[in-house]
């Protein structure tokens, strides 16, 4: 942990894990999450928590929500943003959402959605081919008037695009989050620069004044989080997840690094949201043999209530006999999300 306070974030550890999925694929052919579901994205509204997270049929992504009253038992709420019917538009394969504006980003805060000019706002992501992740993907601007958070609405053009950017993310995007600061919208994104296997993966940032344009930063479009040759985060550092610790003053990134056997949560800091540091082992590492996340442990969401974190990841682990849903990528792997704590659960 060179360059950090020895024990300075231990107050974000969640070291108590659930092996029981809290939520998983469904196994039924053209169901949205036939094979898989991913990426959870926890909030407040309404008197409940809401989980946005994405299904995998097999074709490519959709998204949907989940809702609880306690964060730990989930129920199937409804698909928000599905499959299009017109074939010509740039989403029409499949919609990943990748973050929702926020009213706070204080991680001690609860996480409730905030409206400007009457909508909530979200940052999509959507791949060009019908595949796992197949092809380069752009972002879309999506917003939802109705309390409900059923009925998004979605521009007709892409917001970002990784053609008109630097090397690092020349083969496309993958999922982003933003947040508001001194007046303007922060956007971490991880982006590949290479099509064919093995890439890299990186973050990146973009700054806008109206979520519709933006601008790369620094200047020449860098990353702002990269890979470092024999880490834990050797060949990616991705799928952002920004938070301000107002504890000890710092902003938090509970992303994941991938060394191109396992990927596992890491945590960056940063006191002014463009110099990070990564901590030098995994924030989240994978399990053991047999473990829900024996091969992956990634893509956090994370909450506090009542005193306790709740952290929120993608589990991954070779496929067994009676597993409800497996995707078929590879040679088979079960993926679902989990559940890891900072104190015990009753």
């Amino acid at each position: 942990m060179a360059g950090l306070a020895k024990g300075e974030f231990e107050h974000l550890r969640t070291p108590y894990k659930r092996e029981v999925p809290v939520l998983q694929g469904s196994g039924e052919a053209g169901t949205y999450n036939a094979m898989s579901v991913d990426c959870p994205f926890v909030f407040y509204h309404n008197d409940k928590f809401y989980m946005m997270h994405i299904g995998f049929d097999g074709l490519g992504y959709r998204t949907a929500l989940a809702v609880s009253d306690n964060l730990v038992e989930w129920e199937h709420e409804g698909v928000i943003l599905d499959r299009g019917e017109d074939a010509s538009r740039w989403d029409y394969v499949g919609a990943a959402y990748s973050w929702v504006l926020l009213e706070n980003n204080d991680v001690y805060v609860l996480p409730r959605l905030k409206q400007v000019d009457g909508k909530y706002w979200m940052i999509y992501h959507a791949y060009p081919e019908f595949g796992y992740e197949a092809g380069g993907a752009k972002m879309g601007l999506a917003w939802c008037e109705s309390e409900n958070l059923l009925d998004w609405h979605r521009l007709e053009e892409p917001i970002f695009s990784y053609e008109n950017g630097g090397s690092w993310e020349r083969a496309g995007l993958y999922k982003c989050c933003f947040v508001e600061f001194e007046g303007r919208y922060w956007m971490f994104y991880n982006a590949k620069d290479q099509p064919n296997w093995p890439w890299t993966e990186e973050t990146g940032l973009a700054v806008s004044d109206d979520l519709l344009h933006w601008t790369r930063f620094p200047g020449g479009g860098e990353p702002v989080m990269g890979v470092k040759p024999g880490s834990f985060y050797s060949q990616y550092v991705s799928d952002p997840h920004i938070r301000f610790d107002s504890r000890t003053g710092n902003w938090v990134n509970f992303g994941f690094g991938f060394d191109g056997k396992h990927a596992q949560g890491l945590l960056a800091t940063s006191k002014d949201l463009t110099n990070w540091e990564i901590v030098e082992e995994p924030w989240i590492p994978h399990g053991e043999p047999g473990e829900v996340d024996e091969t992956h442990a990634h893509k956090s969401s994370v909450i506090y209530w009542n005193g306790r974190f709740y952290h929120f990841y993608c589990a991954c682990r070779p496929a067994k006999p009676g597993d409800a849903s497996i995707v078929a990528e590879g040679e088979g792997e079960f993926r679902c999300i989990v559940l890891r704590t900072s104190s015990p659960l009753d």
